[in-house]
């Protein structure tokens, strides 16, 4: 049996497929809510105004104004741990470690990933545009010539980081962005101990 959170009651989407993109470093969801306070602390720290004040309060991203670059700056003002970084290094319980083996590495800030609409796509029909590759800070998006001129855009999705600029700039709004469902069991174990 799925467990429903009173959040998807309440929008009426009681298999959880329309969560609104939370923050960088945003605990999963039905921790989240538990856990934010709705201060709008990471709102005002957001300098860019992509982390905007949705439903019930809860701040979410607004990709329409740009992408973000992961700044760390919301991340630095949550004081009850909604956004937070969360450790994967296999080696941090070891007391001595080598300086090397000492870096802890994180779990990524999210895990949206862009897609693309071909058949809507301005260059796939015979126009000059690549905003979105240009945009792309992580070269994530290329462009790969066909017969007849066409530039298709091609897109790396292990190199896509979710920022949303591709989708911002995208004239004809054929990119879409969807959040890939990680299980983050350790999630839980990291919140109680933080």
């Amino acid at each position: 049996m799925t467990k429903i959170t009173r959040m998807q009651l309440l929008r009426g989407d009681l298999k959880g497929k329309n969560k609104p993109f939370r923050p960088p470093w945003a605990i999963p969801e039905e921790h989240f809510v538990d856990y934010c306070t709705r201060c709008d602390k990471c709102i005002d720290a957001c300098f860019d105004e992509l982390i905007v004040k949705g439903r019930g309060g809860f701040p979410q991203m607004d990709f329409k104004q740009g992408g973000c670059d992961f700044c760390e700056d919301c991340l630095n003002v949550c004081e009850t741990s909604a956004l937070k970084k969360i450790p994967v290094n296999k080696n941090s319980n070891k007391r001595e470690e080598s300086s090397e083996d000492s870096l802890e590495s994180y779990l990524p800030p999210w895990h949206i990933k862009a897609n693309i609409d071909l058949t809507n796509c301005l260059s796939m029909n015979a126009t000059i545009c690549r905003s979105c590759g240009e945009s792309c800070d992580d070269k994530a998006i290329k462009f790969e010539l066909k017969l007849g001129g066409i530039a298709e855009p091609v897109l790396n999705i292990e190199q896509c980081t979710g920022c949303g600029a591709c989708f911002a700039v995208c004239p004809v709004q054929v990119i879409t962005l969807t959040s890939i469902v990680i299980k983050k069991e350790s999630v839980i174990s990291q919140k109680a101990a933080g």
